[in-house]
């Protein structure tokens, strides 16, 4: 049985907030709210506009300018941080146990009490595109992005968190605060805090903060599941020294008794110095400096990449190696041996453990299991599930899962 170092417990607040209190013997504090919008639920006059409302909560509330925000913020002593993702915007604090009910308070003041002041607005515009700019120089950013174009008819996964720069240019005042007024409401939201205080007692400073928070009408809205068109695409880009190579896998009818398998697969493929791919086509055939998998799997979000860059001289032969791998794990002739099962079974133990060591990340963890709806006690399960894994599964999910790729080539 795996041993917590720490307890759980789910409350909800009258006016709908979930809140997630996990206590743990520690001095640092850690606070994550989420809410459940993201760029897929945007529509396509909207792309882009909740990562600009990420970026407008930082710039002052009706009680802090933007200056006196961020000094209290800086003050906290910890780090303080907002990301957007497909399906949600996070806002996360981590900090001095002594400055848990301070953090709590700014954290509350910036979700609730935003200021959307135009003249910051206007400046936060030519910030986020410079931004949007900057990531087309970006090799490896602009690589994805264009996966993701050529991968999907009608998905909003076509298009990039950030958004239309045509949007971006267009937004005003009104614009964001109407979709902020429909999503940034408390039953659309999640509360994460990891403190060494009593359950109870981290619930009751929550509560000061948002209970006041009114709640309102959740829209529903469905969410295409598209699987990737199987071809390959050549793009151009002038003035690049290397030349990239990217895999997209979709794979939304999985079945969830192959979920652990894939992520066991998927760091052996190509997820450290010693996976399959790096073996082949940088230890073996010395053609690619790096070549990593990265694989998403919540709820809306199925995908599975591949990415490398090399020489155009190479890209055939590199091309050639990861399709041989490929086909080598599918069909077996590539052994996954019990020791390296073994060892895959090591690291994603010590994954778990790191995670549920550090405060913020276990506050993320919990975070998006409670935003996706899943068990928060997952990795338990994972855990158990773990000794029991065979090598068979794991050619089952390869054989499933590494058909029928997108490919993409991105040439100078």
């Amino acid at each position: 049985m795996f041993k917590l170092n720490f307890d759980v417990e789910r409350h909800f607040l009258d006016n709908g907030l979930e809140v997630i209190t996990i206590k743990k013997d520690t001095k640092i504090s850690a606070i994550n709210v989420g809410i459940k919008v993201g760029s897929l639920y945007e529509n396509m006059n909207e792309k882009g506009i909740s990562h600009f409302i990420e970026h407008m909560l930082f710039k002052g509330t009706k009680k802090r300018s933007y200056e006196e925000l961020n000094d209290e913020l800086e003050f906290l002593g910890g780090e303080y941080n907002a990301y957007t993702d497909y399906t949600s915007t996070v806002y996360t604090i981590s900090c001095l146990e002594e400055e848990f009910k301070n953090a709590i308070e700014i954290l509350g003041d910036m979700i609730i009490n935003p200021a959307f002041n135009k003249e910051e607005l206007e400046k936060e515009r030519g910030v986020i595109l410079a931004e949007m700019r900057t990531s087309k120089d970006d090799i490896e950013d602009l690589s994805f992005k264009r996966t993701n174009e050529v991968a999907f008819n009608k998905s909003p996964l076509k298009y990039d968190v950030a958004g239309i720069e045509a949007n971006v240019k267009n937004y005003d005042r009104y614009d964001l605060t109407s979709f902020y007024k429909k999503h940034y409401i408390p039953n659309n939201a999640l509360v994460t805090v990891v403190s060494s205080y009593n359950h109870d007692e981290a619930l009751n400073e929550v509560k000061k903060v948002f209970k006041g928070w009114e709640s309102g009408e959740k829209i529903k809205k469905d969410i295409l599941e598209e699987k990737n068109i199987c071809k390959s695409i050549t793009t151009t880009k002038s003035n690049i020294e290397q030349n990239t190579i990217v895999y997209l896998y979709t794979f939304y009818n999985l079945n969830r008794d192959l979920e652990l398998p894939l992520r066991i697969l998927n760091h052996r493929l190509g997820e450290s110095s010693n996976s399959l791919l790096f073996r082949e086509v940088r230890e073996k055939r010395g053609l690619a400096y790096d070549i990593y998998t990265s694989i998403d799997m919540t709820n809306s979000v199925k995908t599975l990449y591949i990415y490398t860059a090399v020489g155009e001289e190479d890209l055939n032969s590199a091309v050639s190696a990861i399709n041989e791998t490929i086909s080598g794990v599918k069909s077996g002739s590539l052994a996954i041996g019990e020791r390296d099962l073994e060892l895959m079974k090591k690291v994603h133990k010590t994954a778990v453990i790191s995670t549920l060591e550090d405060p913020s990340e276990l506050c993320n963890y919990m975070l998006h299991q409670g935003l996706d709806g899943e068990d928060l006690y997952e990795f338990v399960k994972d855990m158990e599930k773990l000794h029991s894994l065979d090598i068979n599964k794991i050619q089952e999910v390869a054989r499933e899962v590494l058909s029928n790729p997108t490919i993409h080539i991105l040439k100078s």
